[in-house]
């Protein structure tokens, strides 16, 4: 009697698993993706999500779009079977606990230097973000220091690439209330700070009184990576499958230029493809 509950359970198993493959394989599989609020907020990932699902025959549902600190936890849980987010210690965190398998670049996002509209630094005429970092220490006008990791390393990135030494006024303390209103804090020093476009453009960043003065160096760019279930992630193999499938899309020539197209159909430049290779 034993054997022949222990034979009925692996027939069960067996069979569940194959009903779920040949869902996978008739194309109306799931994959369900966790992503940074800014590639929502532009419009750009449910353009590409809809390309994205007639190319692989996924059916694609979006669980969360937020800051890092709200999507990470979410892929953590098995509650997503895949990230897209910047590349940064969260991700290697990820990485190191078994939970990501090896990261992919897949895509840029870009920063912007916004200062006050008389812009006394002259900053709207550098011809990149270097000239432009360059104008504001050689004024000595404020530069806020954003607590926000990514605009930190781009500036100070800059900084040593220049071999430029900040003042105590390009290093101020970010002293907003939350770090959508570093803008408003910029605006009360009468300075300049580095942050990310989108949420700019879209009205998450109050700017009164600001404008945008540069934008479009590469320099000032972001690497967004596609983030897959590793060996510990609580995904089952078909998610995982599924998972991979998608992201093999994403950094695919098709994948890039359906990122593209996307990006265009959303007003863009937003988010940027990588470089093509030679």
């Amino acid at each position: 009697m034993k054997f022949w509950r222990s034979y009925l359970a692996i027939l069960l198993a067996i069979g569940v698993v194959t009903c779920e493959a040949a869902q996978g394989e008739a194309g109306g599989a799931q994959v369900k993706v966790a992503v940074v609020g800014g590639l929502v907020l532009s419009g750009v990932w449910p353009a590409l999500a809809e390309r994205a699902g007639k190319a692989t025959g996924l059916r694609i549902e979006t669980v969360a779009a937020a800051p890092k600190e709200g999507v990470v936890p979410v892929f953590r849980k098995g509650e997503a079977d895949l990230l897209l987010i910047h590349g940064s210690d969260e991700t290697y965190g990820l990485l190191a606990a078994g939970l990501a398998a090896p990261l992919r670049a897949w895509a840029m996002n870009e920063h912007v230097i916004v200062g006050p509209k008389d812009d006394p630094a002259g900053v709207a005429g550098a011809p990149g973000a270097a000239e432009a970092l360059r104008r504001i220490v050689g004024a000595d006008a404020p530069l806020i220091g954003f607590r926000d990791v990514g605009s930190f390393a781009i500036v100070h990135g800059l900084f040593r690439t220049l071999g430029l030494r900040p003042g105590p006024r390009q290093q101020l303390y970010d002293d907003a209330e939350s770090p959508q209103q570093v803008l408003r804090s910029a605006a009360d020093k009468g300075g300049y700070a580095v942050v990310g476009h989108i949420p700019v453009a879209f009205g998450k960043m109050p700017s009164e009184g600001m404008a945008v003065l540069l934008k479009g160096d590469p320099a000032m760019r972001r690497v967004y990576v596609v983030v897959e279930p590793g060996p510990l992630h609580p995904a089952s193999p078909l998610r995982r499958k599924l998972a991979q499938r998608l992201a093999n899309y994403l950094v695919s020539p098709r994948g890039q230029a359906d990122l593209a197209t996307a990006d265009k159909e959303a007003g863009g430049p937003w988010v940027f493809p990588l470089p093509v290779r030679p």
